[in-house]
């Protein structure tokens, strides 16, 4: 069965941004971080586990002024149920440029 790829870009900002919600058994397969700002900045990620529980991928890391930060890369992957959602708070507005890569609907 032919696996469904999707990509999204998302702007992190000082409150919690949403990235990705799951809509069935989803694989992060890729995250990157990009700090756009010209100073270090912190940046946490964590996925909403079934809509109440945060578990934390990363927490107030921090990350130099024009550098990135890839959380999933190789073959690693983060696995989602679903109703999971995957977000991402900086300490400072607009600090950060998001790309996510997931496989949408796992085949079974």
């Amino acid at each position: 069965m032919a696996q469904d790829f999707e990509a999204n870009g998302q702007r992190i900002t000082d409150s919690a941004t949403t990235i990705y919600t799951s809509n069935s058994d989803d694989a992060v397969v890729g995250l990157r971080f990009a700090n756009i700002l010209s100073t270090t900045d912190t940046l946490s990620v964590w996925v909403y586990e079934s809509g109440s529980t945060v578990r934390y991928l990363i927490k107030d890391v921090s990350i130099p002024a024009t550098s990135s930060i890839e959380l999933i890369q190789g073959s690693s992957k983060v696995i989602l149920g679903t109703g999971d959602v995957v977000r991402a708070q900086s300490a400072t507005a607009d600090a950060f440029d998001c790309w996510i890569s997931v496989v949408d609907a796992i085949s079974t």
